[in-house]
């Protein structure tokens, strides 16, 4: 198994106790609920292009999209879709789980006009504020902003038989509206569970009687379609698979990224819905912190209980900063930009991880830096001339990127065909930025020693702005050659513990390395 997927996997199966534990009391019949569903979703028969998932959705009559409701990427994808048949021009139908259907007639008066979406909220239950109703707000604005209808397809229900009268009701409300006169084409947004082709599919097809309507189902980052793909390696590539039945799966996140973001969902719920405090911040940075440092073969242990973790919700970030470390006053109006550009940052000289987001992202690549420092102590600051400060900020960018990449291999970065673009779109310091990324990687191929003429030198936004791109498209190559076998653990553990005695030796070693991967046996690949 290699190295990136067993730790994803470690960190899966913690997060999925976790969830067990806050999660109790399932009944039989959810447990045969969930088996059914985890049986339908466990391979795949081929993988597809996103395009391809769009056309079939725009073939269909009846849609049933997976969701997980607290991923508010997966209600993103949902509006991609329904804005990819909009456009055809037949008549669509929002059938939304987020909406019970005893409400039908408060979600009409909105849609109309008669409503106020405060109003309306409110009788739906979900509040204004960031939460699990987010995404059924913004599919309402959608409907409401594109003169759309909505269909409440909930009901409450209890007890061995919730589930099946559950999808019961659904397919009711579903089916009354796909028969209207116009035959318009519904899609139906409900938790992932429910749209497995005999549950809900199966009730609505039931209802129909036979009318010739045509279901679809797309699914939204099973668990089991993933980690086949991971173990194929083609997790971080696929973007859709087609399973045996015909029902369809898109990949958008990672089952780690939708774990956290329930996760995220019970942290707040217990604190009143407001954001995260620094408990789960900091419990998720040295949790991620743990996991890195194995990896990286770093003992982190000990310093683990000297880290501070501060997240954006401190109001006094930087005092509690400032207390940790000496710094001057023209260091600290560093640090006070920092933190107002709403960057995350580890800073060595305090042991302090500010994480300016909660994302699994944010604080998977802080957590990187933090175990590069346990690793090399006081060299991560060692006083550099401005060349070797400069590819000193790559590699550690490079590091930091790369381990966030074994936390969610599905994170991006701009390549150089995005900065051509942006060279060509973009103004002023975006432009510089992406004017000298480009120069640099030509360089690098074609004349190494001359790259150095083409640095901003001046420890400013473009020097940070340069050096965080470059380290990003490095850590970049170095997780795909990992992930891919042409790196080891051996040499990443390594890199983690360079001093960086001569950055830009190891820079151009790794970049030219990188261009020209070896195979597994040592062959370069052509």
């Amino acid at each position: 198994m290699r190295a990136s997927l067993a730790l994803h996997l470690a960190l899966f199966r913690r997060q999925k106790a976790q969830i067990a534990r806050a999660v109790e009391g399932q009944s039989a019949a959810f447990r045969a609920y969930e088996s059914r569903y985890r049986r339908r979703t466990s391979d795949y028969r081929r993988v597809l292009p996103a395009t391809a998932v769009h056309e079939r959705v725009r073939e269909a009559d009846v849609v049933y999209v997976g969701d997980y409701h607290t991923l508010p990427l997966a209600q993103e994808t949902y509006l991609e879709l329904v804005e990819g048949v909009r456009e055809t021009g037949r008549r669509v139908v929002l059938a939304l789980e987020g909406v019970e259907g005893r409400h039908q007639a408060q979600v009409d008066a909105y849609l109309a006009g008669r409503l106020s979406e405060r109003s309306l909220l409110a009788k739906l239950g979900h509040g204004t504020s960031q939460g699990a109703g987010t995404g059924v707000r913004a599919q309402l604005a959608y409907a409401k902003r594109h003169r759309l209808q909505v269909v409440g397809i909930d009901r409450r229900a209890q007890g061995e038989r919730s589930l099946e009268l559950r999808d019961a009701y659904a397919a009711d409300r579903i089916a009354k509206a796909a028969r209207a006169e116009d035959g318009p084409r519904v899609l139906v947004l409900v938790g992932q569970f429910h749209v497995a082709p005999c549950h809900l599919p199966l009730q609505v097809e039931r209802t129909l009687g036979g009318s010739g309507v045509r279901g679809l189902v797309v699914y939204q980052n099973a668990e089991g379609v993933y980690w086949r793909l991971a173990r194929e390696g083609k997790a971080g590539e696929a973007e859709a698979v087609e399973l045996a039945d015909g029902s369809l799966c898109l990949l958008n996140a990672s089952p780690v990224v939708c774990q956290q973001s329930f996760l995220d969902y019970l942290e707040a719920a217990e604190s009143g819905d407001m954001p995260l405090k620094e408990r789960g911040g900091s419990e998720r940075f040295r949790e991620l912190a743990s996991l890195i440092g194995r990896l990286a073969g770093v003992p982190v242990g000990r310093a683990l209980d000297d880290v501070e973790v501060v997240t954006e919700a401190d109001e006094d970030a930087l005092v509690r900063i400032q207390r940790r470390g000496r710094f001057t006053q023209t260091e600290l109006t560093q640090l006070r930009r920092h933190i107002q550009s709403r960057e995350s940052c580890y800073i060595p000289r305090s042991r302090t991880a500010y994480l300016a987001s909660l994302s699994l992202n944010h604080a998977a690549e802080e957590a990187a830096h933090f175990v590069r420092h346990c690793a090399v102590g006081d060299a991560m600051e060692a006083p550099r001339r401005a060349s070797d400060a400069f590819y000193a900020r790559c590699l550690e960018e490079a590091l930091g990127f790369f381990g966030s990449k074994l936390v969610n291999p599905r994170r991006s970065c701009l390549g150089q065909g995005e900065w051509a673009l942006r060279f060509g779109k973009a103004r002023g310091e975006e432009k510089q930025v992406a004017a000298f990324v480009l120069a640099h990687k030509a360089a690098e191929v074609e004349v190494p020693d001359e790259a150095v003429k083409l640095l901003p030198l001046r420890k400013d936004r473009l020097f940070h702005g340069v050096s965080h791109a470059l380290g990003y498209m490095l850590g970049e190559a170095l997780y795909r050659a990992f992930d891919g076998g042409q790196v080891d653990r051996s040499e990443v553990r390594g890199l983690f513990r360079n001093p960086l005695e001569d950055p830009r030796a190891t820079y151009f070693e790794w970049t030219n390395r990188l261009s020209h991967p070896l195979s597994p046996s040592g062959r370069g690949t052509g």
